[in-house]
């Protein structure tokens, strides 16, 4: 089947490429055969929506979909711009094809997080991005979310967490920070000022005074009398401001109550479910743009299925990074405290090209391999975690220089076989041994970030 593009606009257009296929809308390209690439031509506001109506059909969810004029506003869910040349959207669309087929071995996407994960893994370099929509009760909403969760009810932003918790997502750029309702959980709110005493909103600003005589505040309107200044409470004459009357700082009133006051209270009313609540009380949203971290973009190459997702590192009995952490800066600490502690020795295992090796059955074979082999040479006691999907950290206590150096050396062998011949895979091994290769002030963030640009 040839190359095809579909271009939709309202309007026909005169300078249209004969290769190309004029549609009048959305309508009427969802009835017809499929197109390797679409291209918009559409006000802003219709474009939106064709964009979300062309994702949410199983045929167009990852399609290279250009607009044909630069927009004002970036259209999260297009590829931008069309590109000058038919070439480069036909290496484009090749691109894309290529790293479709290897996502989830060939299994096409289906559940929400598979759509999403399979978006961001066919455009490196994109993110799932906030749009503001004031029409939202929310305010903010993720487009992409959206498309793919074809009009099912989706917490957006509780999705989003719990990917991020789940180590798939990571949060970028802050967008913006939110209230929400505690109730509803809408930003759709009223803040007023209210009095402090009665909590009614019939409140103003009305100068008053002071009489020094009784002590009586009153709006300063209460003591004119007959044109004369008088406390209407002792009926005292006040004529000089500072020994016989003042202005407190009280300059609000309460029409409801009565009550003078300077500072008024502040209530915030919810405009969807009427529920009144004080300002410390709503909750507080962060809105940020996400992008896939290493764990996900190696789940996408090993698939998302219970018994295929499981990575291969894992079969180490990896612990936490921040427990890794903790357990070298205490091994640091015992180091520098205790003259004749036990050396211990820490080895960084960089693997360059580890996607390269996962996309052939070899690879892949060769990897269990060095995993079981790696398993073989470790001990009970000694510790394994990973900073990123090609980068492993073994923690070997009571292992001195000699003996790191030489399960080093075994190590870097048992790599070779991941290599193979054609050098798409590469590894680097660095062995640090403590107290001998400590630097001073040195903590174990410090230190893995020192082996880490040995072997990055």
């Amino acid at each position: 089947m040839s190359f095809q593009i579909a271009l939709i606009s309202e309007q026909p257009l005169d300078s249209c490429p004969s290769e190309w296929r004029q549609f009048n809308s959305i309508a009427e390209l969802l009835n017809d055969t499929s197109a390797n690439v679409v291209i918009l031509s559409l006000a802003e506001n219709v474009c939106e929506q064709a964009l979300i109506m062309l994702r949410q059909d199983h045929r167009y969810q990852f399609t290279l979909i250009y607009t044909l004029k630069s927009q004002a506003k970036p259209l999260t869910l297009s590829d931008g711009a069309l590109p000058t040349d038919i070439a480069t959207i036909q290496k484009d669309h090749a691109t894309l094809m290529q790293r479709l087929a290897g996502f989830n071995r060939g299994r096409h996407p289906e559940q929400l997080e598979e759509c999403v994960m399979a978006w961001l893994w066919t455009r490196p370099g994109a993110s799932i991005s906030a749009q503001r929509d004031t029409k939202s009760a929310q305010i903010y909403f993720y487009p992409l979310i959206h498309a793919f969760a074809n009009n099912e009810p989706v917490n957006q932003l509780l999705w989003l967490r719990l990917l991020t918790e789940q180590g798939l997502l990571v949060s970028t750029d802050l967008v913006d920070r939110i209230r929400l309702c505690a109730s509803c959980n809408s930003s759709r709110l009223n803040y007023v000022d209210v009095c402090p005493q009665c909590k009614d909103l019939d409140i103003a600003k009305e100068p008053a005074l002071h009489c020094f005589t009784c002590g009586h505040v009153a709006p300063q309107e209460s003591f004119l009398k007959d044109g004369l200044m008088m406390c209407p409470n002792c009926l005292t004459r006040l004529r000089h401001i500072g020994s016989d009357y003042d202005r407190p700082l009280e300059n609000q009133s309460c029409r409801a109550c009565r009550t003078s006051f300077i500072d008024a209270d502040v209530h915030v009313r919810c405009l969807d479910c009427d529920h009144a609540q004080s300002p410390d009380e709503l909750r507080v949203r962060e809105i940020r743009h996400y992008t896939m971290t290493e764990k996900a973009r190696l789940r996408c190459r090993q698939g998302f299925t219970e018994d295929i997702s499981r990575e291969y590192f894992n079969r180490l009995n990896l612990i936490g990074l921040n427990d890794f952490t903790y357990l070298l800066d205490w091994q640091l600490q015992q180091a520098r405290r205790y003259p004749g502690f036990p050396e211990c020795s820490l080895i960084a295992l960089q693997f360059n090209g580890l996607e390269n090796a996962l996309t052939t059955p070899e690879g892949q074979a060769a990897l269990d391999n060095l995993v079981e082999r790696i398993k073989e040479t470790i001990r009970d006691t000694d510790r394994c975690s990973r900073t990123r999907e090609d980068q492993l950290w073994l923690l070997l206590p009571h292992t001195d220089y000699q003996g790191a150096k030489i399960l080093g050396q075994r190590l870097a062998e048992l790599l070779l076989l991941l290599e193979g011949d054609d050098n798409s895979v590469n590894s680097k091994v660095a062995v640090f041994t403590l107290p001998g290769d400590l630097l001073a002030e040195e903590n174990a963030a410090l230190l893995m970030g020192r082996l880490a640009s040995e072997v990055g």
